[in-house]
């Protein structure tokens, strides 16, 4: 069954462009807060995205891939540039000796919370600024 979408009105086509003027914003907000740590914005999203793994303090190759949505071995190169710079370890999982386990070292910790908090005040800053458009079809 077809169903026929309205047409995007005006108001809908500047709040969809508010809301990714804001996001882009806020992203270069970000790359230039992780470049101001040595790190590139994609070293910084693998210290959070392992950091903010649910119920544990690592992730695996594999949760890391799906949560950048992208291929393993991009991961596997992302996460050989982190550990080269002393922020994260592997290690091969003691309960599937296929899967290795991406750690975060003390280093990485450190630049993670700084980094973090910046992003944190960013955000709060960005309150009322950054909404979601409300566009009904």
């Amino acid at each position: 069954m077809k169903t026929l979408a309205r047409s995007l009105t005006k108001a809908d086509f500047e709040q969809l462009s508010e809301f990714r003027y804001q996001m882009r914003r806020f992203e270069r907000f970000s790359e230039q807060a992780t470049q101001n740590e040595n790190i590139t914005p994609l070293q910084y999203l693998l210290l959070l995205h392992i950091k903010g793994y649910p119920e544990r303090d690592w992730a695996t190759v594999g949760e890391l891939a799906e949560r950048f949505q992208t291929q393993h071995h991009g991961v596997v190169a992302l996460v050989s540039r982190c550990e080269a710079l002393d922020l994260v370890r592997r290690k091969t999982s003691e309960t599937d000796r296929r899967q290795v386990e991406v750690h975060l070292l003390k280093a990485g910790e450190q630049v993670l919370a700084r980094l973090a908090e910046m992003h944190r005040v960013e955000l709060k800053s960005l309150d009322g600024a950054f909404n979601v458009p409300q566009i009904n079809f």
